[in-house]
């Protein structure tokens, strides 16, 4: 026990182990060992065994029935105002939860991008995107200030920003790129000024000594308004951002223009879990009271979201688009979990760890199927499960995670949220069954049209994914069925492993969980109905109800409305400001240019013509005296005789006439 530990103490490594990765195939290049690819693997896997230290460390404490203490670590970093800043790491339960879920799924996602990426003339700069990718989502995991977790926080940004666009010659590769990277910079503005406000009242950027002045800050205003809530709106505000919560969603489903192994690694556990792991760390600024207002926001936002984002999933035909929306669904079951507060702290945190698995299995299977197919549609397949079978009973398993049935590790996470829920808020357990019936009926329905009944395209001929990528499927599979059994509901170790404060786990309730499973098979049974049974037909929703089909198949129309109101007038704005530059200060600019050339021109007449004249004209007079007077030198004495005896009367002369 002593060595686990220990082994805390190297937690700094894991995050630094695939920054180094990423370094070293800058340096190498195609001529790396697997042209970088063997690099980034082996930097993962070595903080992935890391991980798994520490989070063996905190479990033989948990198992011995004592609570682990965290470990912290600084070293002075700058001075502002006076006040000394200090950057570190921390390691607690949630630190080690989440450090083995990023390093776990990373790992298995870049040993699938071997195959999938395979040939890819930009081969070695993806594995060092994805490594760096890594490395800050890492860094921002163990972050034992704010300030260091901001700077991770832009780093993963950044990195997203790089992978969605890394087929940067597609124009919807560039655009999606540009579109995830503005929009999460709206809520990061919001985050930021969140810092500042806590800076300012806390005097710290380190997250131990703000939580330690938040009953003083209780009593600060802003502006009139409660300092505290405002800071955690704030906060809230970055979450929103990169968990694609309403109303900033926007940019996730467009990212699906990245590689297939990028989404899998920004919706299981990078990019997306960002914001939901923000909310957890710092859940003590935004349960600094039992349902606080910042608390009811997250709830609120997370529900809204969850139910938007679903019913949006049902119409969708690109596979992975489908699973886009399913993530920002999943995401506000996590953020409906933190919001209801007590032990939905440890109930959203639940979902986001096996989450990260059955959607990583999700996404990844997704890339083979597009892999053997060739085509994204779902209405160009069907028939997969006999021609793809590794590919087929893994993306089946995740489903059913997903979809919540009972034994798989959705089914218990899932369910501890709407057992919260149901407890802390009716109508959000409620619309919650709505959203998990609507999760078991959009995907029946991918699954009806991709892997079950006949070939829809003749042409297309499918075949299985090579090893290197169906074997991460099937680790991810197990991963999705037994990572649930952590939280079995009469001995809760994860519960016991991150939790917030003294809350006590609500009791299970047959209940919820007969509401919560009959809802996921009423969704099977309804979408098993409609596209394997043609019971109903599909189109039947498209005739009888057209406004409602054309609302969800443009998404409720939010594009159109933040081009309407944003990006219109930012344009026209623009091209104001273009037309006043053009017009009056490049006029003003090129008015004094003209009149500096007229002026140069003048000056250069005057210049040629009077100066140079003046100096030619003098230049001349004494040339001609100068030949005037050569006559007067004609070496003969009697001349110069003369020349003086006439120079002598002139004198007299002179003197006689006054």
């Amino acid at each position: 026990m002593e060595f686990l530990t220990r082994i805390t103490e190297l937690t700094w490594l894991i995050p630094l182990l695939p920054a180094l990765a990423f370094a070293l195939i800058l340096l190498t290049g195609r001529k790396g060992p697997g042209q970088g690819a063997y690099i980034a693997v082996a930097g993962i896997a070595s903080s992935f065994v890391l991980s798994l230290l520490v989070i063996a460390a905190v479990l033989s404490r948990a198992l011995h029935g004592h609570e682990f203490e965290a470990f912290a670590h600084s070293a002075p970093w700058m001075t502002v105002g006076g006040l000394p800043i200090r950057m570190g790491y921390y390691v607690d339960q949630l630190t080690a939860m989440m450090l083995l879920v990023v390093t776990t799924v990373a790992m298995l996602v870049q040993i699938y991008s071997i195959g999938y990426m395979h040939g890819d003339k930009r081969y070695p700069r993806y594995f060092a995107y994805i490594s760096l990718f890594s490395a800050a989502m890492l860094s921002l995991v163990i972050a034992d200030n704010l300030l260091l977790f901001f700077i991770s926080w832009e780093l993963v940004g950044l990195t997203s920003y790089l992978l969605i666009g890394f087929w940067f010659e597609k124009p919807s590769a560039m655009r999606a790129a540009k579109k995830a990277f503005i929009v999460t910079r709206v809520g990061d503005v919001g985050f930021f000024m969140g810092l500042l406000l806590l800076f300012w009242y806390t005097q710290s950027v380190n997250l131990r000594e703000m939580f330690a002045h938040i009953p003083a800050m209780m009593s600060q205003t802003i502006f009139g308004l409660p300092a505290l809530p405002v800071a955690g709106l704030l906060l809230f505000a970055g979450a929103v951002g990169k968990s694609a919560q309403f109303p900033l969603h926007v940019w996730l489903p467009d990212a699906m223009e990245g590689p297939t192994p990028v989404s899998a690694l920004i919706h299981a556990a990078t990019m997306v879990a960002a914001g939901v792991y923000l909310v957890g760390r710092m859940y003590p600024i935004f349960a600094f009271e039992p349902h606080s207002i910042t608390l009811t926001v997250v709830a609120t936002i997370g529900i809204i979201t969850a139910l938007m984002a679903a019913t949006i999933a049902t119409v969708q035909n690109d596979i992975k688009r489908i699973l886009a929306y399913s993530t920002i669904s999943q995401l506000g079951f996590m953020m409906m979990g933190l919001g209801v507060g007590g032990c939905g702290y440890t109930a959203g945190l639940f979902h986001l760890m096996t989450h990260a698995f059955f959607k990583a299995n999700l996404f990844l299977g997704s890339g083979s199927v597009i892999h053997g197919t060739g085509t994204q549609d779902i209405r160009e397949m069907g028939g997969l499960s006999k021609k793809m079978p590794y590919t087929y009973w893994t993306f089946l398993i995740a489903t059913a995670a997903l979809a919540g049935l009972p034994f798989t590790s959705g089914f218990f996470s899932k369910d501890e949220i709407l057992l919260e829920a149901f407890h802390a808020n009716q109508t959000i357990f409620w619309l919650g069954l709505v959203a998990a019936f609507l999760t078991a009926f959009y995907m029946t329905r991918l699954m009806a049209l991709a892997f079950w009944g006949e070939p829809k395209n003749k042409e297309i001929h499918a075949h299985e994914s090579p090893k290197v990528m169906t074997r991460p499927l099937v680790v991810l599979a197990v991963l999705s069925l037994v990572a649930g059994y952590i939280g079995w509901p009469t001995k809760n170790i994860f519960h016991h492993l991150v939790h917030f404060g003294e809350a006590e786990a609500v009791p299970f309730s047959w209940t919820v969980a007969l509401l919560a499973t009959g809802s996921a098979f009423a969704g099977i049974g309804l979408g098993w109905a409609v596209f394997m049974k043609r019971v109903i037909s599909p189109s039947v929703f498209r005739e009888k109800l057209p406004w409602a089909y054309n609302l969800l198949a443009n998404k409720y129309y939010f594009d159109e409305i933040y081009w309407a109101i944003l990006v219109v007038p930012l344009f026209r704005i623009t091209a104001m400001l273009n037309g006043f530059d053009q017009k009056i200060v490049d006029g003003m600019v090129n008015g004094v240019g003209r009149v500096t050339v007229l002026m140069s021109v003048v000056w250069g007449w005057f210049d040629k013509w009077v100066v140079d004249g003046a100096v030619l004209l003098i230049g001349a007079i004494t040339k001609l005296l100068g030949r005037l007077l050569r006559f007067t030198q004609t070496g003969m004495e009697q001349d110069y005789v003369l020349f003086m005896f006439v120079g002598i009367l002139m004198i007299v002369g002179v003197y006689l006439l006054h």
